[in-house]
């Protein structure tokens, strides 16, 4: 038993660009070809009026982009996916919804951006309009002590609350993304985040407690705010995973736990990939749930710890002494079958676990990569597993591809897969895209949902109609509901825009 690993140096709290633009971000061009809807001067003229606004330099091209690694390896040829007409910066809720109603009645779009960390290009500016940048919407309203409920901005960059939540009140929400110092509160709502001790602490959807909306026509909401409710469905979780497509998200109330006073550490290896699988499931269904439970295949297994050819499975817990007790010493039970090995492994994980560095360094250096986090039922994941790294790796220029097991729950977990490419600057678009197809095709065809917490952005939204069949009729029905100009985010989630394709 230890204390528990202080958190790293919070970062500048502000948005960190993904890759240098080969121009510049004043001089970026899109690359996408749908149409680009203007902001005329009287408009432009309003927003000023309202909050900041911005329609040249630096600013509206860094606005218009995210960490989508297509993007980045757009990012070398100078150019973004698409490019805002105009960046507006609210610092309060009534100008978010002031925003919304003047760009609702002139018909222009609006994309919700703040700290732009996404992977799937879900805050990228399909068809120009206004991206609305909230991270002027910042800091912690209030916090109840008494029933552990924070009450937050969107805007906030997470590494900032949870350092907060610490200091001044001995809390902690628990969420901490690998992208926690590029990410704000917001966007993990918008996206249904994950962080990497949800063992304990849960993903972002249960952590919410209730939610201020503006929708598009200006109009004001808040859902939920207590504990457990009978009014209805849960209007909360219409909104979390709607990616700024159904409303925009101005404030939320979240639980809270008490900061952890201890921790443990364990790591066992496997022979193989599903035996460690196997171990995990007994874990989870017995009942405990340790902050970490992460299982890396062979292959990630010894590219990172050199285990050679077992596969490696991380623990980590922290709360309350006797709860972590008790939890690890279920997992040593349920690992029985494998190894004890170094515990220093966790140690290294823990330093490096929040390093974003590689993806740029590898990216300018020519090689097509991207993650694809998917889930499933237990039953499932070995065939699933299988089927995307045959996949992935029957796509011509595939030069690796691996797995790792990031979340778990009683009926399943999150298979979160590493590919990478090296083939020729004009080929990366045709190996990007059929490799998300045949990795795709193969998670459905298994029985997997089409992403377990990066969302789906642009880069998924053609399969989004066959992830969920009849019921996609349901979600655009919502989104005609909500939002009948479709001004909200067009182009995502595979929603019909009237502004016409995405363009990808």
């Amino acid at each position: 038993m230890s204390e528990p690993h202080p958190l790293p140096a919070p970062g500048p709290g502000a948005p960190t660009p993904p890759i240098a633009l080969r121009d510049g971000a004043s001089a970026a061009t899109a690359h996408l070809d749908s149409a680009f809807v203007p902001v005329p001067a009287e408009i432009l003229e309003q927003l000023a009026a309202i909050a900041p606004t911005t329609i040249a330099g630096d600013a509206v091209g860094e606005a218009s982009r995210d960490w989508w690694p297509q993007a980045m390896m757009w990012a070398l040829e100078g150019q973004v996916a698409a490019r805002a007409a105009a960046v507006v910066q609210p610092h309060h809720a009534d100008q978010v919804a002031t925003i919304l109603a003047l760009c609702n009645e002139a018909r222009i779009p609006v994309t919700a951006a703040a700290g732009r960390s996404g992977v799937c290009g879900a805050s990228v500016p399909v068809h120009g309009g206004v991206v609305l940048d909230l991270c002027g919407l910042t800091g912690i309203v209030e916090v109840d002590e008494t029933s552990l409920v924070v009450d937050v901005l969107p805007g906030t960059f997470g590494d900032h609350l949870e350092h907060t939540l610490r200091s001044d009140h001995g809390l902690t929400l628990g969420h901490w993304p690998q992208s926690v110092a590029l990410s704000t509160v917001g966007g993990w709502l918008a996206c249904r985040s994950a962080g990497q001790l949800s063992g304990r602490y849960g993903k972002i959807e249960d952590m919410v407690l209730g939610l201020d909306v503006a929708l598009a026509d200006g109009s004001r909401i808040s859902t939920g705010g207590a504990p457990r409710a009978a009014v209805g469905p849960d209007l909360n979780q219409m909104f979390v995973g709607s990616e700024g497509t159904l409303g925009i998200i101005t404030g939320a109330r979240l639980r809270l736990h008490p900061a952890p006073v201890a921790e443990r550490k364990a790591a066992y290896t496997f022979a193989s990939f599903d035996e460690g699988l196997g171990a995990m499931r007994q874990i989870i269904q017995r009942g405990a749930h340790p902050a970490v439970l992460r299982l890396y295949d062979p292959a990630e297994a010894n590219r990172t710890y050199k285990t050679g050819e077992r596969a490696l499975l991380l623990v980590l817990d922290e709360g309350d002494t006797a709860l972590v007790d008790a939890t690890m010493g279920l997992v040593e039970h349920g690992c029985e079958g494998g190894l004890a090995d170094n515990v220093e492994h966790v140690d290294h994980w823990l330093e490096h676990r929040n390093d974003v560095a590689a993806l740029e360094a590898l990216i300018t250096r020519g090689y097509v990569l991207d993650t694809m986090e998917v889930v499933g039922r237990w039953r499932d994941l070995p065939g699933i597993y299988a089927a995307v790294i045959a996949a992935l790796t029957s796509v011509e220029g595939t030069v690796s591809a691996s797995a790792h097991q990031s979340h778990s729950y009683p009926d399943g977990g999150c298979l979160y897969f590493t590919f990478a490419a090296q083939v020729e600057p004009h080929d990366r678009d045709r190996y990007y895209r059929a490799a998300w197809d045949a990795g795709t095709q193969a998670v459905l065809g298994g029985g997997g949902a089409l992403s377990h917490h990066h969302g789906v952005g642009l880069n998924r939204s053609r399969f989004v109609a066959q992830a969920l069949g009849p019921a996609f009729a349901v979600l655009a029905a919502t989104k005609a509901a909500l939002d009948p100009r479709g001004i909200l985010n067009p182009g995502k989630l595979g929603l019909p825009s009237p502004f016409g394709p995405s363009g990808y």
